[in-house]
């Protein structure tokens, strides 16, 4: 992914996806469209709502935007969602805890409140709520698991696609302002929701940077708990 370059689209069997960094900080956002009926949804508005507004055209000629979810309430992921909103007309959701400061720093109504284990229905996918909570009280991520297949005699699940917001990186964690107690919810948070669940291909989309895969990190989990950061 290359800031201030063209997107990059990855075509799965039902979901398109399509990573745009925009902004001071390199912030990544995700556009999901449904293959079968176009639904689209986007992960985050950080900057540049002119370049988004295109990003949503490329997956829908008619600006077709079903809904936006925040990850977070830092100003970073939300400088464009009031212009967003307002060409597209989305509806705006977000982790419960974080609404209302999404709320007072964007001037836009957060339609729907996500708690953990939260189903987001997409055209014909479906995309969980993880809260992830630590970086922020509402920090929220989406998984989006492909349709199993079957090898041989056994049906074996399909790839799960997370898009983590600031809490999870290549490398770690996101930040806690080096507060223990905030570090610990969002490491318990992302081992016991994430990392136990998920199986090492879980491709990890985060909100700044390059992607990375759950068994890629895995071994370093005790390392990052150790550290503290």
């Amino acid at each position: 992914m290359t800031p201030g370059g063209p997107c990059d689209v990855r075509v799965l069997d039902e979901l398109e996806i399509r990573k745009l960094a925009v902004g001071r900080q390199d912030n990544d956002a995700y556009l999901l469209t449904c293959r079968r009926d176009g639904a689209q949804l986007l992960v985050d508005a950080p900057d540049e709502p002119d370049r988004l507004v295109d990003l949503v055209r490329e997956g829908s000629s008619r600006t077709r935007l079903d809904l936006v979810v925040v990850t977070h309430r830092h100003l970073d992921h939300l400088r464009a969602l009031e212009s967003l909103v307002a060409v597209t007309g989305a509806p705006v959701a977000a982790g419960a805890p974080d609404a209302e400061a999404v709320q007072r720093a964007t001037d836009v109504h957060v339609t729907r409140r996500l708690h953990d284990g939260d189903v987001i229905t997409l055209g014909h996918v479906c995309l969980e709520v993880v809260a992830l909570r630590g970086h922020t009280p509402g920090s929220v991520a989406l998984v989006y698991r492909e349709p199993e297949h079957v090898t041989g005699d056994d049906a074996v699940p399909g790839r799960a696609h997370l898009f983590t917001g600031d809490s999870l990186f290549p490398g770690g964690i996101g930040a806690t302002g080096g507060d223990a107690s905030r570090f610990g919810q969002l490491f318990h948070d992302v081992r016991t929701r994430v990392f136990d669940r998920f199986a090492d291909d879980t491709w990890v989309y985060p909100g700044h940077g390059r992607d990375t895969t759950l068994g890629a990190e895995r071994p370093h989990l005790e390392q990052w708990s150790a550290r503290g950061w």
